[in-house]
């Protein structure tokens, strides 16, 4: 597929997809003539590298990371890049494992109140 459909299927705009590929983390195929191809895993690659981004890493970390990411066996270190920083992956785990912990309690909070609203609406509109 070309980039304008990599673009559409995934909602990432062309300027970023050509920004992805400048710092190494999307690898198109290129045909004779210079056109940008990718494959149907680029799809996932894309999305997974905007969770990436929103989760907080950087292009830097996401290129270290991203080779031994989403693999079906854990990945064995020797077959992975060493990451340049440590530390700062581990901050960002902290800090996703802080934002999950806020989304859990924020999801049960908003869960009660709607329980709250509904039930006596479901209540009231059986008894009559």
């Amino acid at each position: 597929m070309k980039i304008g459909d990599l673009a559409e299927r995934t909602g990432v705009a062309p300027r970023l997809l050509r920004y992805y590929e400048q710092v190494g983390i999307l690898h198109p195929f290129r045909s004779p003539n210079g056109y940008r191809s990718y494959g149907e895993p680029a799809i996932e690659r894309v999305l997974q590298i905007r969770e990436l981004l929103e989760a907080g890493l950087t292009t830097d970390m996401i290129r270290e990371v991203l080779p031994c990411l989403g693999a079906e066996r854990p990945p064995d270190p020797r077959e992975c890049p060493t990451p340049q920083d440590l530390d700062g992956l581990r901050r960002q785990l902290a800090s996703i494992e802080r934002r999950i912990d806020v989304l859990q309690r924020n999801r049960q909070a908003i869960r009660n109140y709607l329980s709250a609203w509904e039930e006596p609406c479901v209540t009231t509109e059986s008894s009559n």
